[in-house]
């Protein structure tokens, strides 16, 4: 009886570890699939990304970039001072985008051209978002905004 009842517990502990194993697997695939690093075009230039990764890309739009082409389609260039990535992207840009103000982008990088499935735009005067900042500090043409 008392082997009976070793035997059960010593099962059920491992089924629980497999059953913990299993789950933490299925959690990190999930995970993996839902995650989009964020790149600088520095980054970005100096180690293209497959064309089957997803990631960010910010900066400023550059000046003299920005056209419109026909329909939804836009092209543009994102720089960070120090190299520069040509973007195009299909749809409605956010009314605060313009040349010379912050943008994120996800999408991924094609034959030199990133391909943005969504823009972001700083929603205020003074808003930029963290990692653009940084990649701007990097290069040294981040400039404080007046309070």
């Amino acid at each position: 009886m008392q082997g009976l009842k070793k035997k059960r517990r010593v099962q059920i502990i491992l089924l629980t570890i497999v059953a913990l194993v299993v789950a933490t697997i299925m959690i990190g695939i999930a995970m993996k699939d839902g995650i989009n690093y964020f790149r600088s075009p520095s980054e970005v230039v100096d180690a293209p990304p497959g064309p089957n990764e997803t990631f960010r890309i910010g900066g400023l739009v550059e000046d003299g970039s920005l056209e419109r082409g026909a329909g939804e389609s836009v092209r543009f260039a994102v720089t960070d001072g120090a190299a520069s990535v040509p973007v195009v992207f299909r749809g409605i840009l956010p009314d605060l985008f313009g040349e010379g103000q912050g943008m994120v982008g996800t999408g991924s990088y094609v034959g030199g051209t990133f391909e943005a499935t969504e823009i972001l735009a700083k929603h205020d005067e003074s808003y930029m978002p963290k990692e653009v900042v940084d990649a701007l500090k990097e290069q040294g043409v981040y400039v404080e905004p007046e309070s």
